[in-house]
């Protein structure tokens, strides 16, 4: 059997980025069951209202939809377990100290595999207020007028 090699995204979660400010972002592997994995890689889950949960000083992933395994017997997990995280320790107390902060949070950003082994992409964040998000929205709509203008220019200057 040949080694996997490379980054297979399973699942992203893109609304963290439009409603938190991203302030540094972490890899991290996942204590997972064997039918969580080959559910995983049938490329089903789900970031959307999953979230980081420092407890006794080990790093607990939340709210992650992995749904059930459609092979699997008896020995099947359950959908919404929470997982724990593989950090390392000076990692969980940096993240642990700054989550206590107010208004800081730890979310998931994208699941994957790397090398074969199932990794998870976890950022410290803080929430943005409505009109930060406006803004966002509307400097990407700028970007992208801008990009057409441009775009539309050389074909003119080509032709």
């Amino acid at each position: 059997m040949a080694k996997e090699k490379g980054r297979k995204l399973i699942a992203q979660n893109k609304k963290a980025r439009h409603d938190y400010h991203i302030l540094d972002t972490y890899e991290c592997g996942l204590v997972l069951t064997g039918t969580e994995v080959k559910s995983l890689r049938q490329g089903r889950a789900s970031l959307a209202d999953g979230f980081v949960q420092i407890d006794g000083g080990e790093a607990w992933l939340h709210n992650v939809h992995v749904p059930e395994y459609s092979q699997g017997t008896w020995t099947n997990h359950s959908a919404r377990r929470k997982r724990k995280l593989l950090l390392h320790r000076v990692e969980i107390d940096k993240l642990e100290s700054k989550s206590q902060e107010t208004g800081h949070t730890i979310v998931p950003l994208a699941l994957y595999f790397k090398d074969g082994r199932a990794k998870v992409e976890i950022a410290l964040a803080r929430g943005k207020k409505e009109y930060d998000k406006r803004q966002t929205l509307r400097e990407k709509q700028d970007r992208r007028e801008a990009d057409r203008a441009m775009s539309a220019v050389r074909r003119r200057q080509r032709a």
